[in-house]
């Protein structure tokens, strides 16, 4: 079964979520913005994980972002030259 991952990156906490091909929830918390904690979140789906999209508006933590770089899955980093505000990182 295919899951998918969203990150919502706020300026003191990120909301993890994990879903299904069917869009159920699986996992879902908020967390202090460690990027560790963050990683490790979805970490139980890695194997099933399609791709992981990040939803930053807040711009005054890049430390956070970058240290998300290395998502579990993930092949390449999070660009953060994109231009937009969400950026997509999936597996190649």
């Amino acid at each position: 079964m295919n899951k998918f991952s969203g990150i919502d990156l706020h300026s003191n906490n990120s909301v993890v979520v994990v879903s299904d091909e069917a869009d159920r929830i699986i996992y879902e918390r908020r967390l202090p913005n460690d990027p560790l904690q963050i990683r490790a979140a979805p970490a139980p789906h890695r194997e099933e994980l399609v791709g992981v999209v990040i939803e930053a508006t807040f711009y005054g933590r890049p430390g956070i972002v970058h240290g998300l770089s290395v998502i579990p899955r993930c092949d390449r980093p999070i660009s953060l030259d994109s231009g937009c505000a969400s950026t997509t990182i999936d597996s190649a």
